[in-house]
């Protein structure tokens, strides 16, 4: 991959991760209940993976319309790691150096929200009763916590690049 590539994808990976952050902090500072709402993490998942396609897209037209599959992957995946990497770093000052009663909050509110669902779905008390008590030993926002939600995030951002990539690789056809 060219450097000129590498830095476009280091800077829309900036900008992705500045985007993440300011997104976290807003719902943080007007209304921090919004982190348990699911259809924000599919929000944020959405604008991540459509930025890390529009990166690929813009180094493909900056290599004059044609880009190898290695290419646009590599484009791709740098920008979502940094960008997702910058806004993990922030989630980790936010709650566990910032505010860590925010934290507690949004675990508490997430575990009231489970057992809500269960009993809604008919669960068996004792098995609520588990569950809950094994959400209570664990804490989303540690900072080993949001390191493993980063891989898997990553993992699971890398699986759709690779489809990603594959739409938009181009071969130039008068090359040899």
């Amino acid at each position: 991959m060219e450097k000129n590539l590498k830095s476009l994808s280091i800077n829309y990976g900036v900008y992705l991760g500045l985007i993440l952050t300011a997104i976290s902090i807003i719902v943080y500072a007007v209304m921090i209940d919004l982190f348990t709402a699911w259809w924000l993490g599919i929000l944020l998942i959405l604008l991540t993976i459509g930025y890390g396609t529009y990166a690929a897209i813009a180094s493909r037209k900056s290599l004059g319309g044609f880009i190898s599959f290695k290419d646009a992957f590599t484009s791709y995946f740098i920008t979502i790691v940094i960008g997702t990497l910058i806004s993990t770093i922030v989630g980790i000052v936010i709650f566990n150096f910032v505010d860590p009663e925010a934290a507690s909050y949004i675990n508490e509110k997430i575990i009231t929200m489970t057992a809500e669902t269960m009993e809604k779905w008919g669960t068996p008390q004792s098995a609520i009763d588990e569950t809950i008590a094994n959400m209570k030993e664990q804490n989303n926002f540690s900072i080993a916590a949001q390191l493993q939600a980063y891989v898997i995030r990553l993992l699971i951002l890398s699986v759709i690049g690779l489809i990603v990539a594959a739409v938009v690789k181009r071969t130039d056809p008068n090359a040899a």
